[in-house]
């Protein structure tokens, strides 16, 4: 489009919003929408229509007709094309991918008419509009393509793993389930992080970790230098059998929390946590378990079972001191991978239950997608050039 023509575009608009008011505003917000998807694609082609360029990536190749829910209300577009170079408007991405899969997720609930208190509202509110099956099955056809391919992209080198799961409601047999998501983050030898995989199973059962495991290992996983993660027993078993003789970290806030089962009064938990923080903030290993041995002697009599848990778990959580101090925070607990869970939490509480596992797996792979393209172009998490 040319200047002069982007100027008569623009002054029609004005026109017709000082003549019709606010009710003209769904058919100006069209044309503005119009006007920025054509020079985008002028942009992408690297010339205008009909353009003689040695830049030209590629050609036009007409429009395709769109309706589009906005808050001006239903507008219909005329969407440019191209044709030897991919494009699509950036303007109608209006979800990113983790939004587009969460509209998959209730747009299925919906059409399989399975009880979802609202869904009809809440899939109104999220689209705009009702949706067949056939929507939904080429919205998530086009995502599931875009997500395995990040879900199978090679790793390469790891030098910190941190494992964890959570658990989400999925249908099942006809039933509701608590399906395990499997997920690993990495720091990488440049210090940044990334969200290495994650996968959909119905425990933390040793198989599944194995495979989710195994698959990590096959995409180019190597150098691991240490690892962290809580001692469930199918994790510890997969961890021990393809990792053998790598050091590992138990997380210190879930050993926080075992020892609590072995309390024997509420009244001893405030004293007893105080004595875990200074055992764990001990200034290196030898000092961590000269205080350790302290507070086992000072239980012995008052809580044995307690006592006898300390002495036998509590030194899984000191593999970190092994480590630069400068890297111990960060890497003595998988928080990190906790504050993940947060926000996949947060939006897979809008569906509550997933019509099945592909669906849940599609939402958090994308959740987990964007954060990983943040984190590779974000500051360095870690700083692991040598001291």
């Amino acid at each position: 489009m040319t200047r002069q023509q982007h100027s008569t575009a623009l002054k029609q608009i004005v026109e017709l919003v000082a003549q019709e008011g606010t009710d003209a505003m769904a058919a100006a917000f069209a044309t503005l929408l119009e006007i920025g998807m054509k020079l985008e694609r002028e942009q992408v082609l690297g010339a205008a229509a009909y353009e003689r360029s040695d830049t030209r990536r590629g050609y036009a190749n007409g429009y395709k007709p769109k309706t589009l829910a906005t808050r001006a209300g239903r507008i219909s577009l005329r969407v440019p094309k191209a044709r030897g170079v991919e494009f699509f408007p950036s303007a109608l991405e209006k979800g990113v991918r983790s939004e587009r899969a969460l509209k998959a997720a209730i747009a299925e609930m919906y059409v399989k008419g399975i009880s979802t208190r609202k869904v009809n509202d809440v899939m109104r509110e999220l689209c705009g509009f009702d949706v067949s099956s056939s929507q939904v099955s080429r919205a998530t056809a086009e995502l599931d393509e875009e997500l395995q391919a990040w879900r199978t992209r090679p790793i390469g080198q790891v030098t910190y793993l941190i494992l964890d799961a959570r658990y989400e409601k999925v249908r099942h047999g006809g039933t509701v389930v608590d399906c395990a998501i499997l997920t690993a983050i990495g720091v990488l030898p440049n210090g940044t992080r990334s969200v290495l995989g994650t996968s959909c199973s119905l425990s933390e059962a040793e198989v599944h970790w194995r495979a989710f495991l195994e698959s990590l290992i096959a995409r180019g996983m190597h150098g691991i230098r240490m690892s962290v993660s809580d001692d469930h027993a199918g994790l510890r078993a997969a961890r021990e059998a393809l990792f053998p003789g790598t050091p590992w970290q138990r997380c210190q806030f879930h050993l926080a929390q075992n020892a609590m089962a072995y309390v024997p009064r509420m009244t001893m938990r405030r004293e007893v946590g105080e004595n875990l923080r200074t055992i764990f903030n001990a200034a290196d290993r030898e000092e961590a378990e000269r205080r350790l041995m302290i507070a086992v002697n000072a239980y012995q009599d008052s809580a044995p079972k307690l006592a006898a848990w300390m002495e036998a778990n509590l030194p899984e959580g000191f593999t970190v001191f092994a480590l630069p101090p400068r890297h111990r925070r960060r890497l003595r607990t998988t928080n990190s991978l906790e504050g993940l869970h947060k926000e996949i939490k947060r939006r897979t509480r809008v569906a509550a239950l997933f019509p099945n596992e592909a669906a849940v797996e599609r939402l958090i792979s994308a959740i987990l997608c964007e954060v990983d393209e943040d984190w590779s172009t974000g500051r360095v998490y870690l700083n692991l050039e040598p001291v």
